[in-house]
């Protein structure tokens, strides 16, 4: 048996990675996994944590569930690789199937699967793009959508994802995204679109509009349903095809298998991953059959895009999620979240506001004379938490949001447990300021 690397002082490997890894792979803790069980975590030295980061949203069914392992381990008999595009499988086929069948809309869809999120955001853009022979692209203020190139000229936030790396490919454009905090209403958003259809970029050339249906990294804001109506108009208006990135609102995060199910709105196209396969690399797109089908023969694909072993791990996701009623879990724990930031915000002046939808969950923290983005105190609510045994992740423009991103089978002990946590956290870091 290979030996693994669970033992040992933290500061050991912390060393040894600060001079074996590139700094541009920032780590945002100081000791290293030995091994996780659900929503808990324990690190070389026997300290243990409650993960609310699940991987950055990629553990909505916990670490290490029973029935993904032993879907894993099942198809590990049988093969590991054969590239599908060299030798295809069944179980392939059968989620695709499946996916087609599950995300919103009635019409014909089909589905391709690759690795990486931002994997699935540039096949998307290649569709739309081949479907519509245009080039233009139209993002939003905040947005995430990955650190490739493209990835990064999508995303809406310079620090860190595009700092130093440019140029990025053109004909890429950002509108605002609705924010009721920071003042920017549906209207302002879609004026926004509006405006760069006079002043940067002729409607006729745009190929697509992408958003989140929740913002991640930007925050955690919700599209409104007249925002993402509104774009629906436009993209009708001038034949431009609407993609939805659910990335990291995929999957039962915020009550239903895709945030969209939340809108009465028809997609053309949905990318999705994280989730998905429980911690597996997989990603993919899914939309409607006539863009799916518009690039030829070898225009899509990858290596290991639809591994094996990854797929094998989603056909247990879904069915995780089905049979354990996680959908319905993430609405529970999300409004016990919810509840318990909203009675804090009596005794913590610098919550300026909890939202999100599910279990897709954040709170911005503001100065309470001034309305500033208060990125310090924030910072001081992860650092009380993970010193009290509990992983936060921050997020947003201005870095004065935290996210809540728990598994969705957390037990409720464990997750009474990580609430008392972060109220006294909270506390303690209004005492502090």
């Amino acid at each position: 048996m290979p030996q693994l690397d669970t033992h040992g002082l933290n500061s050991d490997w912390h060393a040894r990675r600060l001079a074996a890894t590139p700094r541009g792979v920032a780590v945002l803790e100081n000791f290293f996994a030995a091994r996780a069980l659900n929503a808990e975590l324990w690190d070389v030295e026997g300290k243990r944590y409650i993960d609310f980061a699940s991987g950055i949203a990629v553990l909505n069914t916990g670490h290490r569930h029973p029935r993904v392992q032993a879907a894993i381990a099942a198809q590990l008999e049988a093969f590991h690789h054969t590239a599908y595009q060299v030798v295809p499988y069944a179980s392939y086929v059968r989620l695709a199937e499946r996916i087609s069948a599950a995300t919103p809309g009635h019409w014909a869809k089909k589905t391709a699967f690759f690795t990486t999120g931002v994997e699935a955001v540039e096949n998307a853009i290649k569709i739309a793009r081949a479907a519509t022979g245009r080039s233009g692209v139209i993002a939003f203020d905040g947005a995430f959508h990955g650190r490739t190139m493209m990835g990064m000229a999508l995303t809406g936030k310079v620090q860190p994802y595009k700092a130093g790396f440019g140029p990025f490919p053109g004909e890429v454009f950002h509108a605002p995204f609705p924010s009721e905090l920071h003042g920017i209403s549906v209207d302002d958003a879609l004026a926004g679109v509006q405006r760069l259809f006079k002043s940067s970029i002729d409607p006729k050339r745009v190929a697509a509009f992408i958003f989140e249906p929740v913002q991640g990294e930007g925050g955690f804001y919700p599209a409104p349903e007249a925002f993402v109506a509104g774009l629906r108009r436009i993209a009708d208006e001038h034949g431009i095809v609407l993609i939805a990135d659910e990335i990291q609102s995929g999957f039962a995060r915020t009550g239903r298998l895709f945030a969209s199910q939340h809108h009465n709105v028809p997609l053309d196209l949905i990318t999705f991953a994280k989730s998905l396969a429980g911690g597996m690399p997989l990603s993919g797109v899914c939309g409607r059959a006539e863009l799916m089908d518009a690039p030829a023969p070898g225009g899509l694909g990858g290596t290991y895009a639809g591994n094996p072993l990854a797929v094998a791990a989603a056909h247990a996701v879904l069915d995780v999620i089905a049979d354990e009623g996680l959908c319905e879990r993430a609405e529970a724990l999300g409004g016990r979240l919810r509840h318990r930031l909203n009675d804090l915000r009596a005794t913590v002046p610098q919550i300026a506001e909890v939202r999100g939808v599910g279990s897709m969950l954040a709170a911005e923290f503001c100065d309470p004379s001034t309305g500033a983005p208060d990125a310090d105190f924030t910072k001081r609510v992860q650092t009380l938490a993970l010193e009290q045994g509990l992983i936060l992740l921050t997020c947003g423009s201005y870095g004065n949001v935290i996210r809540f991103l728990h598994p969705l089978t957390t037990p409720d002990a464990v997750f009474d447990e990580a609430l008392t946590i972060l109220g006294r956290a909270l506390q303690q870091a209004q005492q502090q300021g």
